[in-house]
């Protein structure tokens, strides 16, 4: 081979370099910028904002916690309200937000797809591929049952595709000010979803301002019927707290789990009186949130008792 055929082939190939990096650093782009946040907010040491002495009795086992008052905005509780976490199924909310906020109309129906299996994690659906539903149920079902067939499907049927939906996502983090949040899907199934206790309680108060939102995310079960077979279908909410009968007043819930972020779950809810947003990140066992939650509003309630006592 001479020198000169060489030298071409050599040309072409950094040609061929420069034209593909774009492409590559693109795909790339956003796993990056979820990874930097989960090492820039990596805590060196446990970080907990005081609400009293006794603000130890909590025993939370949620890596993250963030307790704060819906009206005012004021700090109750903390502990590694500013470390990045993964987020899960946490992330419909913002999907829901985006949805509702470009004001589609959710009577149009969407059909499930190929392209809506989860095929990184292989997470089950009771939606069939090839059904038909309208966007508002499709939004229901992503909200109580954590359908993640439903939130993807909701963001590629969005004008301009899944990467529309999800700059738009990102979009509104950025105007809420939600400044360690990043979004790579609708659905949360991917890690590189990823925020703080602090920002998601910003994202709790914005979607706490749709009645859409706090209705579909509190609604205990729904039994849809399949279009084609006549079928009844019934979805649970994710959440235990609003499906089984106690003493909570939740207005809004959410719950997420995937192997990164562990078992999360935010609220907001009536305790004694006071309207509280409560985010819980990365609880190590399945019941532990719950726990966490409970945990948390009987804290709140003997703080009233013992304010009420003194006064």
């Amino acid at each position: 081979m001479s020198k000169t055929t060489l030298l071409c082939l050599l040309c072409e190939l950094l040609l061929m370099l420069v034209i593909a990096f774009p492409v590559v650093a693109f795909s790339f782009d956003a796993e990056a910028r979820s990874a930097a946040l989960l090492k820039l907010h990596a805590p060196a040491a446990p970080q907990a904002a005081r609400y009293g002495d006794d603000n130890d009795e909590l025993d939370l086992h949620s890596s993250a916690a963030l307790v704060v008052s819906s009206t005012t905005g004021a700090l109750i509780h903390g502990k590694n309200i500013d470390v990045v976490h993964p987020i899960a199924s946490l992330t419909k909310l913002m999907t829901a937000i985006v949805l509702l906020e470009a004001k589609l109309s959710l009577d149009v129906t969407v059909r499930i797809e190929n392209e809506d299996i989860d095929f990184e994690r292989a997470s089950k659906s009771k939606l069939r591929i090839g059904e038909v539903l309208p966007r508002r149920d499709l939004l229901r079902l992503a909200l109580l049952a954590s359908e993640n067939r439903a939130a993807t499907a909701l963001a590629r049927s969005f004008p301009g595709g899944t990467p529309m939906f999800v700059a738009a996502m990102n979009r509104k983090a950025a105007a809420l000010g939600m400044e360690n949040t990043h979004f790579v899907d609708a659905s949360g199934l991917s890690s590189a979803n990823v925020s703080t206790a602090r920002d998601l309680a910003k994202l709790v108060a914005a979607a706490a301002g749709s009645t859409v939102i706090k209705e579909f995310s509190t609604t205990p079960a729904v039994t849809l019927t399949r279009l084609d077979t006549g079928q009844e279908v019934i979805y649970r909410n994710t959440n235990l707290l609003v499906r089984r009968e106690n003493d909570w007043t939740i207005h809004l819930s959410k719950t997420g789990y995937i192997n990164e972020a562990g078992h999360c779950l935010v609220l907001q809810a009536t305790i004694d009186q006071r309207l509280v947003n409560i985010v819980l990140l990365d609880s190590w066992g399945r019941y532990t949130r719950i726990g966490d939650a409970n945990r948390i509003k009987k804290w709140l309630q003997r703080k009233t008792r013992l304010t009420l006592g003194k006064l």
